[in-house]
């Protein structure tokens, strides 16, 4: 399995020639080209996270993992959709995957109500990941790493809008994740921050931080 890093929130899975896309904003990477993707899931309905994913589904036939709200938005707009609520284990092929709470507002680019917003957790070759889309530090995450028990938690560090170092340093205790991925930062003014604090930080609670640039990969 590869982990790679689109830029602000955005990942790509590959596994077994599998590709899932999460929250395909694609600035960072105006030139990716979306090949074998299966799967396509959007924690939220913000612009810098929805992204390309309706292109891509409605070109690709790669269907939307979301929540009801944004599911029906994005349908409406001609893509596949799977709309879920949180709470339950979905399967597909690759693996299995279930929503999860996220603390933030979540609204589509033309202003529509898209639903709560989430965090998503994958078991995927015997790894279990979390994406935690856009939230602020919140007690969730321990029942997170306590259920769910994850060997690779993505976090947002870029303030603001979102947790910043401080609490997510504070996530990753609660998630006792060995790895962890920073993201939605330095993407914008708004959201600037220094890396390095985030690994010096992170390092001090013995976890490892896994740093990626943009179009970075992880092996496993």
């Amino acid at each position: 399995m590869n982990i790679r890093y689109l830029g602000h929130s955005a990942f790509e899975i590959t596994t077994k020639g599998k590709k899932i896309l999460i929250d395909p904003f694609l600035a960072c990477m105006p030139n990716y080209k979306p090949e074998n993707i299966y799967d396509i899931f959007v924690t939220h309905g913000h612009g810098d996270h929805l992204g390309s994913a309706i292109n891509i589904s409605s070109e690709m036939g790669a269907p939307i993992t979301t929540v009801f709200e944004l599911a029906n938005y994005c349908a409406k707009k001609g893509a596949r959709t799977i709309d879920m609520g949180l709470g339950a284990w979905k399967d597909y092929s690759w693996g299995r995957a279930i929503l999860v709470p996220a603390f933030h507002s979540s609204s589509t680019p033309d202003g529509q109500y898209g639903g709560c917003p989430c965090g998503i957790v994958f078991e995927i070759e015997g790894k279990t990941i979390y994406h935690a889309g856009d939230t602020c530090l919140n007690y969730e995450m321990k029942m997170i790493g306590e259920v769910y028990q994850p060997d690779i938690v993505m976090l947002p560090i870029g303030g603001k809008y979102t947790m910043d170092i401080e609490h997510a340093v504070i996530a990753a205790k609660w998630l006792q994740a060995a790895e962890v991925i920073p993201m939605h930062y330095n993407t914008f003014d708004q959201i600037s921050t220094d890396v390095e604090d985030f690994k010096r930080e992170i390092r001090g609670i013995g976890k490892a931080p896994a740093v990626l640039p943009v179009d970075g990969v992880l092996q496993y």
